[in-house]
Formats: C-alpha cells, sequence, structure tokens
C-alpha cells in the first residue's frame, strides 16, 4: 500500500503521536508497573505483566493485579521479607500455561537476586555492561534467571531467549518499559545503562501483520532475526529511538484493524 519510505515514516510519525499518550496506559499490560512509584516495584511488577502478556489484555491486567494483590501490593517487599507461609497463598497461581511453579521459582531468583543487587538492569548488561548487544543481553539473563540450582525446566519456557531464536516480544516489551524516555508518560525511563537505539522491537501479531503489509518485514516466520529485520528498517525512521514505533505499528493493527 505505502511504497516510499516518507510517506511511511510520515503515517508511523502520525501515529507515535496519536498511541504514546497516557490514555494507551488503562487498557494495556504497562498499567500494572504505573500502580508503583518504587524503582524496584516498578521493575518486578513490570516484568510479571510483560511475562503474562499472552491473550486477552483485560484478563491479563486481572490477573496481574490478583498477582500483585498476593504480593501486598509490595512486591519488593514481599520477594526479599515473605516468609515461608506468606508463599502458600500464591498455590493455585495461573495464567495460560504459567502457573505456582513458575511463579514460586521466580520470586525465589528475585530474592537472591534483589539481595545482592539494587536494579534489576544488571541482569541483562552484566555489573561491568560486559553484555553489549541485546541479543547478548537477553541471552545473559535467560542463563543467569536458571542458573540456581533445582530451576524447573518447565518455567525456561516463559523466559525467551535469542538463543532459542525466539523473537522475545514479551522481554522486548518489558526493555522498552523500562528504557525508552520520553514525555509522554507510558514508558519509564529507569535505566540507563542501556539506550534507546539498542532496543528491539516487540512483535506481536498485530505489530508483524502492520509491519509486514508496510514492507518493514520480508523475512518469513517470526524469530529474532525478524525481530531484528523489522528494527533496524525503523532504525531508518529514527535511529536513536526507533522503537517508539512499535506504538503506530501496534495502534494501527489492533484500534484501526491496518
Amino acid at each position: 500500500m505505502y511504497k516510499d519510505l516518507s510517506s511511511i515514516k510520515a503515517l508511523l510519525d502520525d501515529r507515535v503521536e496519536k498511541y504514546n499518550q497516557p490514555a494507551f496506559i488503562p487498557n494495556d499490560p504497562v498499567s500494572i508497573p504505573h500502580r508503583f512509584s518504587k524503582k524496584q516495584d516498578i521493575e518486578i511488577s513490570g516484568f510479571f505483566a510483560a511475562i503474562l502478556a499472552w491473550g486477552q489484555r483485560k484478563t491479563i491486567i486481572n490477573n496481574c493485579l490478583k498477582l500483585m494483590d498476593l504480593m501486598d501490593n509490595a512486591p519488593h517487599a514481599f520477594i526479599l521479607h515473605h516468609q515461608e507461609q506468606d508463599l502458600q497463598r500464591l498455590l493455585g497461581f495461573k495464567h495460560r500455561t504459567f502457573n505456582d511453579t513458575d511463579l514460586l521459582y521466580l520470586i525465589y531468583f528475585f530474592q537472591q537476586y534483589y539481595r545482592q543487587h539494587d536494579t534489576l538492569e544488571t541482569a541483562f548488561t552484566g555489573k561491568q555492561n560486559e553484555y553489549k548487544t541485546q541479543k547478548e543481553r537477553l541471552e545473559h539473563f535467560h542463563n543467569l534467571v536458571f542458573s540456581l540450582e533445582d530451576a524447573p525446566q518447565r518455567t525456561r519456557k516463559h523466559i525467551a531467549t535469542p538463543a532459542r531464536n525466539s523473537a522475545c516480544k514479551r522481554l522486548n516489551m518489558y526493555l522498552r518499559w523500562m528504557v525508552r524516555k520520553d514525555n509522554a508518560g507510558v514508558d519509564f525511563g529507569l535505566w540507563d545503562t542501556m539506550q534507546m537505539s539498542d532496543l528491539v522491537c516487540p512483535c506481536d501479531v498485530h505489530v508483524e501483520r502492520v509491519a509486514r503489509r508496510l514492507g518493514l518485514i520480508t523475512r518469513k516466520g517470526m524469530d529474532w532475526e525478524t525481530a531484528a529485520e523489522l528494527t533496524n528498517h525503523l532504525k531508518a525512521f529514527d535511529p536513536q529511538d526507533p522503537v517508539k514505533y512499535d506504538y503506530a505499528l501496534f495502534g494501527l493493527g489492533i484500534e484501526e484493524k491496518f
């Protein structure tokens, strides 16, 4: 439909303005971390909201609200200070194929992690920022999460990694929330080591469909290389902040059925 890059850029720039707005927040999983002001609460609630961002947005949000309630709406304090009996209430939690086995393990991982670190950013970048690309960072994060003894095999499928050639949609969305800085108020921009230009576009079915229609994806299938191809095309429109176009592609897909 759109043949030249300048008309695609004009369309996408217009929709970024339209959708990267506070009105976007209430019906999106990003509304969950927006309930908090403490950095670690935003990181943890945002992580779970992103990992569970699978299926109907209303169901995702409701299950995330339930999960935050189970953690006394203070996820960082709960993770650091819970007693064994506090974990009983988490039994039976479920969202799609994510269940209480996965939840309890991730809470255990976070407890070990936050006892030693102030921010989850270093779980991606490494303590000395030794992991420089998003591919390396997501692979490192996956390996770190499952580096503890008795990590359940079944939980690995819930934490995507480019090592399995996954497009890592949910984790890329989470990183967008944590890293992007602008004045729109949707993303948090909490992290400083990772740059906006490092981010890879989250590719859900709506984003993929619109991007293919616009010729921004040509590869068959949806994998890490496809997400990288889309991001590289978006960098032609804004090399510093390519992932802002996630809003435009998603909005065109879900709101406008483009």
